[in-house]
């Protein structure tokens, strides 16, 4: 049987702007991620991962091409169906925590799970098994300046998968957080992937892409290599230039 397809990018471009403004942040990307896949995306400042990452969270539209979400097109839907999409389909995960300060991390968990109108019962009893997923189990009562920062993190994947996602998007999960920290929040990553979630993780970080299973390299706005192991990356980051191998194709 073949791999479900969770992403499919064809043709891809993003631009900001007109005329001599105009920017092109995004060039006829291509790229099929399949359920299960565990991918870094990684590449130099401007080299347009984040605006890819913006796109495949319905945060933002192409200018041209079509995105495929479960072979669904998304790309040309009205805003509400965005929003449901993102809702029930995808979770998020962000550098800075924005975790809701006022409430407790049952609390903030629980508040996809409003947006979604499941009722009370339901939502405290998913958001105490999602806390339990990351090791706060003890900590569901505690505001978020009660907590260490790995710990604030740990509430945000709760809050990113409470609602059962088929994608979660991580958009340098590390960045705030010591090494140690981040060794514990990678640690977490790979047990919600080995338990069949698919993730893609924006990074800058070499010794985090090296967890995941598959690095994507962006370069000027383009993929130029989308296969790229943890053992052929070991060899490129030993390099002096930080340019990527070509060798992997970028078609789908």
């Amino acid at each position: 049987m073949s791999a479900l397809e969770i992403i499919r990018l064809e043709q891809i471009s993003k631009h900001y702007g007109q005329g001599d403004l105009e920017v092109l942040a995004l060039h006829k990307i291509n790229l099929l991620v399949n359920q299960g896949e565990y991918c870094a995306i990684m590449g130099p400042s401007g080299s347009g991962k984040s605006t890819a990452m913006q796109i495949l969270g319905c945060l933002d539209r192409p200018s041209t091409g079509r995105y495929y979400l479960q072979r669904q097109a998304v790309d040309s839907l009205h805003d509400d169906e965005l929003a449901y999409i993102r809702n029930r389909k995808l979770g998020f995960v962000f550098q800075q925590f924005h975790l809701l300060p006022q409430l407790t991390a049952m609390e903030n968990v629980m508040l996809p799970m409003t947006y979604a109108g499941l009722p009370h019962k339901e939502r405290h009893e998913r958001a105490a098994y999602a806390l339990n997923q990351v090791g706060l189990e003890q900590r569901m009562s505690y505001r978020p300046n009660q907590l260490s920062g790995g710990q604030q993190q740990r509430v945000a994947i709760a809050r990113a998968i409470v609602n059962q996602p088929i994608l979660l998007l991580a958009d340098e999960p590390t960045g705030a957080l010591d090494s140690r920290t981040s060794q514990e929040i990678m640690n977490i990553f790979q047990s919600l992937n080995d338990r069949g979630m698919t993730i893609i993780m924006v990074t800058h970080d070499f010794e985090t892409a090296r967890l995941c299973q598959r690095i994507i390299w962006f370069q000027d706005g383009t993929i130029i290599n989308n296969a790229l192991t943890p053992e052929e990356f070991r060899e490129f980051s030993r390099g002096s230039s930080r340019t990527a191998p070509t060798a992997a194709t970028t078609h789908l």
